[in-house]
């Protein structure tokens, strides 16, 4: 249809060609992220002229620093009780004798200096791995909340779970505790504004991250929250992997079993994770003005002992907060580094950090879901096998679906979050982390991911060289079009 309306108009041939060529021009000049991802683009827009603008114009175009919240999250935390003093105080105390985060002392104050991270050391710490655990304690600490519950989550369905915490979160409300919900747009694109008049009948709030102009067209697509957080009363956090739904407690036929990772947190971090939901919500509700004292914050100090750092980042982040710690725990590994990831799509960074580790004499073990009907598992296959050349082993779980998103070094810190291992979680979606030093912990996951090799298959680099060219050729397009992905 395309090429015959431009066969029968010469004018329209010419405005259709003067007008991509320009769409091509801009995407040249204007584009701000890497080269690879340019050229993706340029692909596209080549073999797809018209329809390739349109997918850029909607899903391509940068976020600006401050354009949404006025302030970009970097200098959101500003105001943090944590002075910017507290690096040097630490470097110069040595971190009070503590030998693990002397190790890892680069890394921490890369943190700091790159996304205001303040580091806390009286955390405690509870980790989970199968989702009716993780929802049995959040709604029974919903339960118990006295003043406030600021919930958090890039998918929340109207299913039988989302159902059974939205009417804890009306009685809450009904109890006259501060109620605030927010959820993603598209994430939660089956979530109807219906679902919640009962809460905010009764003074809860619902918020909805980057919604569609008149409910049907959305320009920030490609800019998803996609955090999974939960804070209650400023003193017990949730964050992780887990969303709201029915097969995030293995209710679902299709995935079957669900494989995820979440911390429950006690302790100062829970007010760095508080201060992370107040820029977001200060976004969905177009407030400048700084908001923290209306939110509740823990005052005294908690009985745990773990140090976390919590680091955020966006499409509006200075720089790609996450993937460069990531990097750095690569690059600090002396024997393992465990990765559990739905998604395996990196950039060429965070490839050659693996690939010097690997050559360096580090254990590398990715795990990632064996399904082979996805277009991203099939540009994950691409990498992975790439990096079977170096040593790496690459398990693919079997049991179910997992979508934990956990690195472990050394057996000795571990970062549990929202983020994937892909370039849509390092530079377009809002992403939030939580890097714990303790052994305990990091010992703990590391037991969970030798639990889940044995429901894996081991890739082999025999299997992967030998499979059939059909598969090789889909991994080769989905893996040139990964950029963009």
């Amino acid at each position: 249809m395309y090429w015959e309306i431009i066969n029968g108009s010469p004018w329209v041939t010419a405005i259709l060609i003067t007008g991509h060529l320009i769409g091509l021009v801009f995407v040249i000049f204007n584009q701000t992220k890497e080269i690879s991802s340019t050229w993706a683009w340029m692909f596209v827009l080549i073999f797809i002229p018209i329809i390739g603008l349109l997918a850029y114009l909607i899903l391509g175009r940068p976020l600006k620093h401050k354009k949404w919240s006025g302030i970009s999250p970097e200098e959101g935390d500003i105001p943090d009780q944590v002075s910017n003093g507290q690096m040097e105080r630490l470097v110069s105390t040595h971190f009070n004798g503590n030998d693990l985060l002397n190790k890892y002392s680069k890394l921490i104050v890369m943190n700091f200096n790159s996304s205001h991270a303040p580091l806390s050391f009286d955390n405690e710490i509870k980790t989970f791995s199968h989702g009716h655990e993780k929802f049995e304690a959040l709604l029974k600490d919903i339960r118990a909340a006295k003043s406030e519950i600021n919930l958090q989550y890039y998918m929340f369905k109207s299913d039988q779970l989302g159902l059974k915490i939205r009417d804890q979160l009306i009685k809450k409300a009904k109890e006259k505790v501060k109620v605030r919900v927010l959820y993603d747009e598209i994430g939660s694109k089956s979530m109807v504004s219906s679902f919640f008049h009962k809460l905010v009948s009764y003074g809860g709030e619902v918020r909805v991250f980057f919604p569609s102009f008149l409910g049907v067209i959305n320009f920030r697509i490609n800019n998803r929250n996609h955090r999974k957080h939960c804070i209650i009363d400023g003193r017990i956090a949730y964050i992780g992997g887990f969303n709201i739904g029915n097969e995030y407690v293995g209710a679902n036929k299709r995935y079957g079993y669900w494989r995820d990772t979440h911390y429950r947190i006690q302790g100062e971090a829970v007010n760095h994770i508080q201060r992370k939901f107040i820029l977001d919500w200060r976004i969905v509700t177009k407030n400048k003005k700084d908001v923290s004292n209306q939110f509740s914050f823990q005052k005294k100090e908690h009985s745990g002992k773990s140090p976390v750092q919590v680091i955020a980042s966006g499409p509006n982040s200075k720089t790609e907060h996450i993937k460069n710690m990531y990097i750095q725990l690569i690059m600090l590994a002396r024997h393992s580094v465990y990765i559990q990831t739905p998604y395996f799509i990196p950039d060429t960074s965070f490839m050659e950090a693996c690939k010097i580790a690997l050559l360096s004499g580090v254990d590398i073990r990715i795990m990632i879901p064996n399904r082979d009907d996805h277009f991203i598992h099939w540009a994950s296959r691409g990498y992975l096998g790439e990096l079977l050349n170096y040593g790496a082993t690459i398990l693919m779980y079997e049991k179910g679906f997992l979508h934990a998103k956990t690195i472990v070094v050394d057996g000795e810190v571990a970062s549990v979050g929202s983020s994937n291992l892909d370039i849509r979680s390092f530079k377009l979606n809002f992403e939030i982390n939580s890097l714990v030093f303790d052994e305990k912990v990091a010992n703990e996951l590391q037991q969970l991911f030798l639990e889940d090799s044995k429901v894996s298959k081991e890739l082999t680099l025999t299997t992967f060289l030998n499979r059939p060219l059909l598969q090789k050729s889909r991994e080769a397009f989905a893996r040139l079009l990964s950029p963009i992905l």
